[in-house]
């Protein structure tokens, strides 16, 4: 069973810094993180959507200037919309568990600010179906889920607000998160000139965030991981890929995201009652309120109701997005799987400080790419603090 035994990450949000500085600040914490040399990584791997964001199209190499140790190891980037991060955790998981490498790193990073919001727009919609799709921001694809879900359930403006309102009290307690900013419920609910309709029924509060950052892990084998300070297991690594055209799909259920889940809590021998804690892809608020029903917290239709009885609050049975999440902590988009990982694995080894739920073992990931497309569920679970 492969593990996570050190983590790196900058804050998230409008930074100086381009793709090679934030590789080399989150890279250089991980490592010393860990306590492993740079000479003792077998492999590099490195999430990067771009999507013509940056010029830099062959980015996998600029993780050698971490160390100069690094010279001549394999380094590979991936790409998985919204879920390349976790796509390069994966491909490492998956060398380990060959025998291929004992050692490795894993970088996600996006820079994204230095672009007007238009052309961050265009470049993330290269990631829908383009015969149907394109031209579509990812406000307007997702509108489409809201539009659909309200049409067969009810106007459910308020839930997304309360989804709005409580990442956003949640990244308070995260000096990591992009935005430190409280928004009441009503606030988030109403349209008004600070919070205008970006596309009907979504507000601009019920939007992620363009972010700049990195984030890194470093993961090894077994045999590794017994002289480690600290050890995090991957019980379930499960991705699920769904039809990319909207058309091929209910947009009333996550039903890739639900299939992701059924294999990861199968394979990790588990059950939703068993998680303590959660971080997934609330892109939009929409997003979160179909996850909720997608793990399996409430029935279809009632995902509301995970926030009217307090199971995801801070104070839950089960906290989701105690970083903030997508909305508040911020999205660089090929971070943001690492990120995830790397904030579950500090609250499931008791070092999520101010984030952290008291007790905390078992944590889930779930990063999604596109609209339900790349499904990645991981469960994490802490063998020492």
């Amino acid at each position: 069973m492969v593990h996570i035994v050190g983590w790196g990450h900058t804050k998230f949000g409008r930074l100086a810094g381009d793709v090679e500085d934030l590789v080399i600040e989150a890279g250089r914490e991980a490592l010393a993180h860990a306590g492993i040399p740079a000479a003792d990584v077998d492999g590099i791997w490195m999430g990067h959507f771009n999507g013509g964001m940056v010029a830099d199209g062959f980015p996998s190499s600029m993780a050698l200037q971490i160390d100069p140790a690094l010279r001549f190891t394999p380094a590979t980037r991936l790409e998985n919309a919204c879920a390349s991060g976790s796509a390069a955790i994966y491909a490492a998981r998956n060398a380990i568990l060959a025998g291929e490498a004992r050692v490795a790193l894993v970088l996600g990073v996006e820079k994204m600010t230095h672009l007007p919001t238009t052309e961050v727009a265009t470049a993330l919609g290269h990631a829908s179906y383009q015969k149907e799709e394109a031209g579509l921001s990812f406000p307007a694809v997702f509108a489409g889920f809201a539009r659909a879900y309200f049409e067969r359930y009810g106007d459910k403006t308020d839930a997304l607000a309360m989804i709005a309102a409580k990442n956003h009290k949640n990244a308070m307690a995260n000096p990591l998160a992009q935005l430190h900013k409280e928004l009441p419920v009503g606030f988030c609910a109403r349209e008004s000139d600070r919070n205008p309709m970006i596309a009907a029924p979504l507000k601009m509060t019920d939007c992620s965030l363009v972010s700049d950052g990195a984030a890194a892990l470093i993961m090894v084998s077994p045999d590794v991981a017994a002289s480690m300070p600290r050890a995090v297991r991957m019980r379930a690594a499960e991705q699920v890929s769904d039809f990319l055209p909207m058309s091929r799909r209910d947009l009333t259920a996550f039903e890739g995201p639900a299939e992701a889940f059924r294999r990861a809590y199968l394979s990790a021998g588990v059950t939703l009652e068993d998680i303590d804690v959660a971080e997934v892809h609330d892109c939009f608020t929409i997003a979160e309120l179909l996850i909720y029903e997608a793990m399996g917290l409430t029935p279809a239709g009632r995902g509301e109701d995970a926030l009217l009885n307090g199971t995801v609050l801070s104070s839950g049975a089960l906290p989701v997005n105690l970083s903030g999440g997508l909305k508040a902590k911020g999205h660089p988009v090929g971070a943001t799987g690492v990120s995830m990982h790397a904030l579950v694995a500090r609250q499931v080894t008791g070092a999520a400080n101010e984030m952290q739920k008291p007790g905390a073992s078992l944590g889930l990931v779930f990063n999604m790419g596109g609209s339900g497309v790349a499904n990645y569920c991981s469960i994490l679970e802490g063998e020492r603090a």
